[in-house]
């Protein structure tokens, strides 16, 4: 069998289109799972079990089991248990906003206790309240600490977006699957949608030690 790489290069704009897709559900999905995985974090350390229990139950559940069940279970299962209609592009965003709210969750909750209790301190002898307190003092010191983790989790949140392809999103694998099916050619369409995964993940891993070794030292600690 003989390999020709030249056969991608008409297919390349609708790759393109298909990356679109993948980058706009992963940026969508990290931006909404991150503002709750920050919530879920403040409510793992609350003070109160019957707070504690049902979110450290939510966040293990959703980090142990596999990504592909739980949007198998959320695009067949659960328009047949509440008797209604979801868009499959609707059950693909709770799908993964929900992954990504777990393990951001634990990114947040290292976060958080490596804030100094004198921080909570200086809050309380201020009378700020709890919301002034999270919003102005605590969130951002914590998101500052977080970035190099977060980062992480926004690349590992765009490698595992290919599962979508298999609930019929158009993403980037979705499209390189149909085509190299099409054309018969799965060598050289499938090793171009994995050269366009590494081309947008590496950067980005690199960019976490970058601001690891360069912002976080010199500001956060």
């Amino acid at each position: 069998m003989s390999f020709d790489f030249s056969a991608v290069l008409p297919f390349w704009l609708v790759l393109l289109k298909g990356l679109g897709v993948t980058l706009a559900f992963t940026a969508s999905c990290a931006l909404i799972g991150s503002l709750c995985g920050f919530m879920l974090s403040l409510l793992r350390n609350s003070r109160w079990f019957f707070v504690r229990l049902p979110t450290t139950l939510f966040v293990e559940f959703f980090r142990g089991t596999p990504l592909l069940i739980q949007i198998f279970w959320i695009f067949f299962c659960l328009p047949v248990v509440f008797g209604i209609n979801i868009p499959p592009y609707l059950s693909v965003v709770i799908s993964l906003t929900l992954f990504m709210s777990a393990i951001t969750c634990e990114t947040f909750r290292g976060a958080l206790k490596s804030i100094n209790s004198e921080q909570y301190d200086a809050c309380t002898a201020l009378g700020l309240g709890l919301r002034i307190q999270t919003q102005y003092v605590i969130f951002p010191q914590a998101l500052l600490r977080a970035i190099p983790p977060l980062l992480s989790n926004i690349v590992s949140l765009f490698k595992e977006s290919a599962l979508i392809s298999s609930v019929g999103i158009a993403d980037l694998m979705f499209v390189g699957q149909n085509i190299s099916n099409s054309t018969a050619r799965p060598v050289e369409f499938l090793s171009a949608v994995a050269a366009i995964y590494f081309l947008v993940a590496f950067p980005l891993t690199r960019l976490v030690g970058l601001i690891e070794a360069r912002l976080l030292r010199r500001f956060a600690y």
